[in-house]
């Protein structure tokens, strides 16, 4: 039992002397170590696309929603009642004003437009009859032969049946009318919308359904809306004659439609705080459709000296909005900035750069300011390689 605690406490003292040993070197490994744990290596710099900080003359606009609007809209109905004997058009056609549509029976107004004119044959010559008959015994009766009440007779005869020739005429003129109203031509010049009747179709005169509406898409109207709080600057701009006024409908990429504004509505929508504009467009191409959404940039005037910054350079935080400048020592500055207006693309700033300085477009989630930045060839300048 004595030998066995002899070789055990050889042992242990072994392994604690050897422990020792260790914990010595790992401890002079340790303390020889930089800080960091780097070799005293600095931060790696973040690879940025920068973008010059430019002046230059910029549009001052208003950009909202409008909704385009038939320059006139006809709803084609008929005035007499009768079978429809021929459409003369396919729906959606292009119509010109004047152009004919639709045709219904002629054979009854025809019938009506022949009696009229008979009976004023009849009464004329009845009238004629009449007259003679008052100058006849106007003499007699000078010469005491006819006594004055048939003379009087005679003259209201003659009055009654010249007023009975009257409204022959105008019958005569009715039936005419009628007639003209068999057939059926556009008011205006046009697009034809779903036809609504066809060939054999018994028409009412004005029925509740119409036959076919034509709306007029050249020139055509955009109608928007605008903030009161702009209405103002927008009336004095007006008055300078600078207002100009373009649609585009979404996701389009060609140029914009240039417009004009002719209407102003004469009071604000208390509901929406917003005033009711309407612009005329020539619309040639017809690329405007009636109850289309459009956006709308309605151009007060042109800053000339604006200092511009692209969009995705301003970046919002708790205390505002700021961008990224970059410092000749290739290191960045945080700046705050106070934004005029914005668009897609461009920003322009009301104070906090100058023209010339260069900001971070893309890479601010991982700066700091302070950080050294490395820049970084944009998907752009690739593209242009």
């Amino acid at each position: 039992m004595r030998l066995w605690f002899r070789r055990w406490g050889r042992g242990f003292a072994v392994s604690a002397a050897l422990a020792a040993a260790a914990c010595s070197a790992g401890g002079e490994a340790v303390s020889s170590a930089p800080p960091g744990g780097r070799g005293g290596g600095e931060a790696p710099a973040v690879p940025v696309t920068i973008a010059q900080v430019q002046q230059k003359p910029m549009p001052i606009a208003i950009s909202v929603i409008g909704t385009v609007e038939a320059y006139s809209n006809v709803a084609v109905h008929a005035q007499i009642t009768g079978e429809l004997t021929s459409v003369d058009f396919k729906e959606g056609d292009d119509v010109k004003k004047g152009q004919v549509l639709f045709t219904l029976d002629r054979r009854p107004l025809d019938a009506g437009l022949q009696q009229a004119q008979a009976n004023l044959e009849r009464d004329l010559a009845q009238a004629a009859n009449a007259k003679a008959q008052s100058a006849r015994y106007q003499d007699l009766a000078a010469r005491g032969i006819a006594t004055r009440e048939q003379v009087d007779q005679m003259t209201t005869n003659a009055a009654a049946l010249d007023a009975t020739v009257g409204a022959d005429r105008a019958a005569v003129e009715n039936a005419k009318v009628q007639l003209q109203y068999a057939t059926i031509a556009a008011p205006i010049s046009g697009r034809t919308g779903a036809l609504m009747v066809h060939a054999g179709n018994l028409v009412r005169a004005n029925d509740t359904l119409p036959l076919v509406v034509i709306n007029q898409v050249s020139p055509i109207y955009v109608s928007f809306a605008i903030p009161e709080s702009q209405l103002p600057a927008f009336k004095r701009y007006m008055t300078q004659g600078t207002v100009r006024v373009q649609a585009q409908p979404p996701n389009e990429t060609s140029d914009p439609s240039a417009g004009r504004i002719t209407f102003v509505d004469n009071a604000v929508d208390q509901t929406t705080g917003t005033i009711k504009i309407k612009g005329t467009f020539p619309n040639d191409n017809h690329r405007l459709w009636p109850g289309q959404f459009v956006n709308v940039v309605v151009t007060l005037t042109t800053d000339p000296s604006a200092v511009v910054v692209p969009s995705a350079a301003v970046q919002t935080g708790q205390q505002g909005q700021y961008v990224f400048v970059v410092k000749p020592d290739h290191t960045v500055e945080l700046r705050p900035v106070t934004v005029a207006r914005a668009s897609d693309k461009e920003t322009v700033l009301k104070d906090g750069l100058r023209p010339g300085e260069t900001v971070v477009t893309d890479g601010q989630l991982r700066l700091t300011p302070g950080a050294r930045i490395t820049v970084k060839e944009s998907t752009a300048s690739k593209a242009a390689s």
